[in-house]
């Protein structure tokens, strides 16, 4: 590259990085602001939103798998306003629904609809189908067939149960009408016009999109198991405070500082580079969040945080590369190039299996695993894209305008080969001891308090505790004072207070209390409040998180698990790369429980983001050390059990430096916001440090010995064999170059011979 071509390239790129601060400043602000239209869309225990109660409207008391139903597709059907929004049972016979990010709760109730009864019913009266039957109603627009003109329509899906019965009803109804009944309304009565044996149709004759939303939206609302009525609504202040938000904002901006200017010290030029490229990277995370209208909330945080980490892990990567090109003594720019080449087989694979995870879980998962596998799969997209592409071209400017010479970029240091496969049984006895520990841990406190974890009341339910103060307390205020003398009485750190907008009323979910800690409840804001004890009241709530939405979350970490093995295998060929990479997760996961049970740490909706994290991360720890072995294997002659040996070692020797540099900028951020965040936030940012740890301990320690343990104790009949073919052919080599210097020197006597024959 010219030196002028590169002087335009540096100043497109700074022009870029001016462009991307000037708008991320305004969308910082905006989010500090709690600004949903110039900044961030936040959760709702970011920045507040509706909250919705329904009490059931019929005779009797609602049974608890009827609850449960009903609660688990409601979740479902607010999802398309936010994948952040709770819904939770409250007393014996209510639903509350808080949606974050809204304030018009008029409007979410107008759209969202009253939930009743539902039913699909033939002109006889003969009811064909109920609520419980559909799968889906989505409002859609689509061309007719023998017009072309457009047609505004509902498309309606079935469950599985139910196909068999619609078809039969269909069948023997074509030309009739099947009049849909809701609350003993008819809100439509569509023609049968052919038999449906798949469970899909659409229902036409729509004036305008709007009226087929609506007609879609009945639908879905009245497939609910119990019909509801609504109670009341409001609209509540977020669960932390701005304090919560701004110090986030500030913590993670001096991490990302501190991650660049740790970069140019260690790298150098390359480090330079990186550090232009991350300022580009988090302007347009940053960009992308804003107008993609992502929800952000804690666990979306993490989500931001793993791929900021692979992110600069990417770059790493490529100038641990770079640095051994320099040493083996290719020239700079030919360093370069040959870096980036080398560094990306290990950088794709370990983000698209984290993509392959993001994708799965956004699928199969719900509520809270959603928003975080939303903000990863954009995190990690954004990543890859910096640092092959950002990176790189940054660097050739950098090299283009003068920094040529070898001292900016610094000659790979040789290490000594560590032998970390001849103490594996040690490293393998340290962390099965902590688990153990851990596992002991979890029973003692299941013997004392009941639960072998702390488990929040987004698991276990709890109470909620409505006060009505005489003094309009801000948010801030009540996080400063009255949430801590809370936390006292409970011995849980894990209390949220959501202020009741245009009202003094604040409302404290905690773990449930008993009949004493009410009473010391009282006690507290009686006399340090000024609470009459009239304006104090108790409701018990489920859990925000149900049964059905931990099933999905386990059954989408299970499936994600799968697909990356699956995917590890088809790119290392061989099952024993994916056995070891998912037994190294599976201790990451045990590690991180162990430091949930022995700190008492409470379990909620964060937990589940974090050993998502932890999975993403030490994946992409685990495939940048196989990729050096996979290269060895490939270019080396192995005969012995010893050989497989040397190839791990070396691997782990040369990766130790990335693994050392990466885990050191990931552990940057979160230690900035452990130390200024408030309490949720080191909750959240605590669990991440030790998992981070963990999986660094797996990846330099465990995985490759795991890996040559595999590999040399299972299938050993066939390796023996390949290693007697692979003799067998040094043989037949040694043999035929001993012929050839045989040959070549029986024709020098002849040619000699010859010679003397001449003269």
């Amino acid at each position: 590259m010219k030196k002028r071509t590169g002087a335009i390239l540096l100043v497109i790129f700074l022009a870029i990085i001016v462009a991307l601060g000037y708008f991320s400043f305004g969308v910082l602000r905006g989010t500090m602001h709690k600004d949903r239209e110039e900044g961030v869309k936040l959760g709702l225990d970011l920045a507040g939103g509706v909250s919705i109660t329904y009490q059931v409207d019929a005779d009797g008391d609602p049974s608890k798998e009827d609850m449960d139903d009903t609660i688990y597709k409601l979740q479902k059907r607010v999802e398309g306003y936010s994948t952040e929004a709770q819904v939770y049972q409250v007393g014996d016979d209510r639903i509350t629904v808080e949606i974050p990010g809204v304030s018009n709760a008029s409007e979410i109730l107008e759209d969202l609809g009253s939930p009743g009864s539902l039913s699909f019913m033939t002109m006889d009266g003969t009811v064909v189908l109920n609520g419980n039957d559909v799968a889906d109603a989505q409002g859609a627009q689509q061309e007719d067939q023998t017009t072309g003109a457009r047609e505004y329509v509902v498309e309606l899906t079935l469950n599985n149960d139910a196909v068999e019965k619609w078809a039969t009803a269909t069948s023997e109804n074509v030309g009739n009408q099947i009049a849909i009944v809701y609350d003993d309304e008819v809100i439509s009565a569509p023609v049968v016009q052919t038999a449906i044996t798949d469970g899909k149709c659409v229902i036409n004759g729509m004036s305008s999109l709007e009226e087929a939303n609506e007609l879609a939206s009945s639908i879905r609302i009245g497939s609910l198991s119990l019909p509801l009525k609504e109670l009341e609504s409001k609209v509540v202040g977020a669960q932390l405070g701005s304090d919560a938000i701004s110090t986030s904002i500030k913590a993670a901006a001096i991490g990302v500082l501190i991650v660049m200017a740790f970069m140019i010290v260690i790298y150098w030029i390359p480090g330079v580079a990186a550090a232009l490229a991350l300022l580009i990277y988090s302007g347009i995370i940053l960009s992308l969040l804003h107008l993609y209208d992502v929800t952000l909330t804690l666990p979306g945080i993490a989500g931001i945080i793993l791929s900021i980490g692979m992110a600069v892990d990417a770059n790493v990567v490529i100038f641990a590369r770079i640095r051994e090109e320099t040493a083996a003594g290719q020239t700079p720019e030919n360093a370069i190039k040959t870096g980036f080449k080398k560094a990306l087989s290990a950088i794709v694979d370990s983000n698209i299996t984290t993509l392959i995870a993001a994708a799965v879980l956004g699928i199969f998962g719900t509520g809270p695993i959603r928003g975080f596998a939303a903000t990863l799969a954009i995190g990690v997209a954004v990543s890859m894209f910096t640092a092959l592409v950002i990176t790189r071209w940054i660097l050739r400017s950098l090299h283009a305008i003068g920094f040529k010479d070898l001292k900016f970029y610094g000659v790979k240091k040789q290490r000594k080969t560590m032998d970390i496969v001849k103490r594996r049984l040690v490293f393998f006895l340290i962390p099965i001891c902590l688990i153990v520990i851990g596992l002991a841990g979890m029973g003692v406190h299941n013997s004392n308090k009941g639960n072998p974890l702390n488990f929040s009341l987004e698991f276990m339910g709890g109470t909620s505790s409505n006060v009505t103060f005489d003094t309009d307390y801000t948010l801030e205020e009540i996080d400063d004072m009255i949430v801590p003398q809370i936390e006292e009485i409970t011995g849980d750190g894990n209390v949220q207070a959501n202020k009741v907008e245009d009202s003094t009323t604040v409302q404290f979910k905690t773990r449930t209390l008993s009949l004493d800690e009410r009473q010391e409840f009282n006690e507290v804001m009686m006399s340090n409040y000024g609470v009459a004890e009239e304006d104090i009241t108790y409701e018990n709530i489920s859990s925000t998180i149900s049964s059905e939405m931990r099933s999905d979350a386990i059954r989408a970490v299970i499936i994600a698990t799968i697909c990356m093995l699956i995917y590890i295998w088809f790119r290392f060929k061989d099952l024993r790369f994916a056995g070891a990479a998912v037994l190294a997760l599976v201790h990451d996961v045990l590690i991180l429980l162990v430091f949930y049970s022995l700190s008492w740490t409470s379990v909620g909706t964060t937990f589940i983001a974090c050993m998502l994290t932890i999975v993403g991360y030490s994946i992409n720890s685990t495939i940048v050390m196989f990729d050096r072995v996979r290269e060895h294997i490939q270019t080396e002659s192995i005969g012995s059990d010893e050989d497989y040996k040397n190839i791990v070692n070396t691997s782990i020797t040369e990766t130790l430096s990335r693994s050392i540099n990466t885990n050191i900028t990931s552990l940057i951020t979160l230690v900035c916001l452990f130390i200024l965040g408030v309490s949720s936030i080191r909750e959240f940012s605590g669990p991440l440090i030790a998992g981070i740890i963990a999986g660094c301990y797996s990846s330099v320690l465990v995985t490759g010995s795991l890996w040559y343990v595999f590999r040399t104790k299972i299938g050993k009949e066939k390796n023996k064999k390949r290693y007697e073919i692979a003799n067998a052919r040094a043989s037949k080599v040694t043999y035929g170059a001993d012929a050839g210097k045989k040959k070549k020197k029986k024709r020098n006597k002849q040619k000699e011979h010859d010679d003397k024959i001449i003269v």
